[in-house]
């Protein structure tokens, strides 16, 4: 689909779902970092909801039980759907929380809310806040898991009736519409609506229409709370011809249907389970959970099916049209490509903003790889000069200078990291050209083995290893090469696996001892290195803490032994650790630091570390540093340019 941008823009609908909320007492919190603090159990923040687990698990939120934010999330997962109209890797979910109160009787309280209030004000910022004709929304609701007894949402559906009737829709609830009838690529239009039944709100398993960080009920661990969600769609309609020309052709087209015509543009979790030793159980209070994509918005908005055809995507398009004198939509193959280099590079560019540089393990790994696969599509645009700095100026100056003005004090190390890495990767091409014609011209059948080869080694994708061995009347052995790649996976799978294994949920007590400890590091290696130091980081397991900081040369093992000694010393000391909540303003006057240069909400909690250390943080923590127990640090590296990585073990 070619732009056709609406006058609201991206800025304009992040205000007004932020203004919406805040006017129905909603403070407004800035968005998390991409790189999870404290959570072992994942990479990055692929969600809204992530870092308000603890709020949602009954902590009491500094701001109030009502919170709304647009969060920066990713999910690596999706780099290989990148490409059609509607994947994108870094995207922004408009967020908002009510958090309940597990002392009411209810579990909401008197300052929460539940199913009544939200789906009634999400039907109107959709329907009078964006203007979006509600004849074209359809809905999802919760079917029910009685294996694990938890029921079908009845409320729900009864909700959305009343609101759809309000404007005139009779809403038929319709149940099973991706099972019933028998589609074929002959149907008639009629019949390919089986699916929808003339129906406006349907029910789904949990499959579909429940939510937890680990999916459906059966992939939740103990501990994890969850909970029957309410999807709301917007319809492109029938004339773009989507699941006629789709690979589900011969299927029902549905709400959940993979053909593009209904996208989910918003995500009611209603959360109120928590999974047991005994199964799955109400929790003490009841919260509400919403997420909704800030770039699907814009395009039900736009009534543009093309994500990348939106205003918030336009001046990088520019850029790589100016760049390639290529125009954005007029070859399919080429289409494709301008969305991959947009969406990775724009991706790549904000979690770098984050402190995620290019590197070969954890978040930097998937940094590199979305600036190689970049590098490789804007080669299939006939760019063959560099175009990663270009572009993430673009995303720093243009797309995100109101939202994410931080990105500018950053600027400079995104650019010359952006810089290197395309560099590195152009020149491991062209090794991987010459590796190419040394060990397979006189070959008439590629090996699944060797291609994979070239693609551990020398980043060398299957693609344009094909396209070579094409040119030269030879062909790939591309099923052993997916096999070698899928055992590649289970072997980086169970390796992920074991790395995060013991997450926060189940080692409380040793995580909070390493959590308190960061507190220490910090301000020991601000005493003996200087005040530049800042911390860029931290991620912490059942066996050992990462802590990422701002210094520009390696450690000397005097300086180490010092800052070691130092942490023991407040340890042996038993310091108090107490916290004090306050505004940002007086957390500065005060001496308190940050971390990640985050931006802050309204009011912060300061914690102390006797006259130590005073930092704003979340948690958790120790009363005394006397139950942290003896620290030792087991290694300093380098992770890039001006940072640093001290992991350490507590004893």
């Amino acid at each position: 689909m070619t732009p056709n941008e609406s006058c609201l823009s991206a800025d304009g609908l992040r205000k007004k779902y932020l203004d919406f909320f805040k006017a129905r007492g909603h403070a407004i919190i800035p968005s998390a970092s991409l790189i999870p603090e404290n959570d072992p159990t994942t990479l990055f923040t692929g969600s809204g909801m992530q870092p308000m687990i603890p709020y949602l698990m009954g902590a009491n939120h500094p701001l109030g039980a009502r919170i709304a934010d647009s969060q920066k999330s990713f999910r690596a997962e999706d780099i290989e759907e990148v490409g059609d109209n509607r994947h994108t890797t870094f995207f922004e979910m408009l967020g908002n929380w009510s958090l309940g109160d597990p002392a009411s009787p209810d579990g909401i309280g008197k300052t929460g809310y539940f199913k009544k209030e939200q789906i009634s004000w999400m039907f109107e910022f959709l329907t009078k806040e964006l203007g979006l004709p509600p004849s074209r929304i359809y809905v999802s609701v919760f079917r029910g898991e009685e294996k694990f007894g938890i029921p079908r949402d009845e409320d729900s559906p009864k909700i959305w009736q009343e609101e759809f009737l309000q404007v005139g829709i009779d809403a038929k609830i319709v149940d099973f519409s991706e099972r019933d009838g028998h589609a074929s690529g002959q149907a008639s239009h009629a019949y390919r609506q089986a699916g929808m039944q003339d129906g406006r709100i349907f029910y789904y398993s949990s499959e579909k229409n429940w939510w937890s960080r680990s999916g459906a009920p059966k992939n939740m661990p103990i501990g994890e709370p969850g909970g029957p969600d309410s999807e709301m769609f917007w319809d492109f309609g029938t004339q773009h011809h989507f699941h006629e020309n789709s690979a589900w052709k011969n299927e029902v087209c549905h709400l959940n249907c993979d053909c593009g015509r209904f996208v989910e543009i918003g995500n009611n979790v209603f959360m109120e389970y928590i999974r047991t030793e005994k199964g799955f159980e109400q929790l003490p209070q009841k919260n509400v959970d919403f997420g909704g994509g800030l770039e699907r918005m814009l395009a039900a908005v736009d009534d543009n099916p093309d994500v990348f055809a939106t205003e918030l995507f336009a001046p990088i398009r520019k850029k790589i049209e100016a760049i390639s004198k290529k125009q954005y939509g007029q070859d399919e193959n080429e289409t494709r490509a301008f969305r991959v280099v947009m969406d990775h590079l724009r991706a790549a560019t904000m979690l770098m903003g984050d402190g995620a540089f290019p590197s070969n393990k954890d978040q930097g790994y998937f940094t590199r790889r979305l600036i190689r696969r970049a590098i490789r599509f804007a080669d299939q645009l006939g760019i063959k000069e560099n175009i990663g700095a270009l572009i993430a100026e673009v995303v720093i100056d243009e797309v995100f200078s109101s939202a994410y003005p931080e990105l500018k004090d950053k600027k400079e190390n995104i650019i010359s990291e952006m810089k290197r890495e395309e560099e590195r990767f152009r020149k491991t091409l062209h090794q991987g050209l010459k590796e190419f014609e040394k060990r397979f011209r006189t070959r008439g059948l590629i090996s699944g083995e060797d291609a994979f080869v070239l693609y551990s080694t020398y980043g060398f994708p299957l693609e344009l290893t094909e396209e070579i061995a094409s040119d030269q009347g030879q062909v790939v052995d591309v099923l052993q090469f997916k096999k070698e790649f899928a055992r590649h996976q289970e072997l980086s799978r169970v390796g992920a696996a074991q790395k995060f294994a013991g997450g926060l949920a189940d080692h409380s007590e040793i995580s909070t001892k390493y959590h308190t400890a960061t507190h220490l590091l910090n301000a020991s290696l601000r005493k003996i290195l200087g005040d530049h130091v800042f911390q860029k980081g931290s991620n912490i397991t059942a066996e050992r803490m990462r802590f990422d900081f701002s210094h520009p040369e390696k450690l000397t093992p005097e300086q180490i032994k010092n800052i070691e000694n130092m942490v023991n010393e407040q340890i042996g000391k038993n310091l108090l650790v107490s916290w004090k909540e306050m505004s940002v303003e007086e957390a500065k006057t005060v001496g308190a630091i940050g971390v990640f240069g985050e931006k802050y909400g309204e009011k912060v909690k300061v914690y102390k570390v006797g006259d130590f250390s005073m930092e704003i943080c979340g948690g958790p923590h120790v009363e005394y540093t006397g139950q942290i127990g003896k620290f030792k640090i087991i290694k300093e590296e380098a992770i890039s340019a001006g940072a640093r990585r001290i992991k350490a073990v507590i004893t």
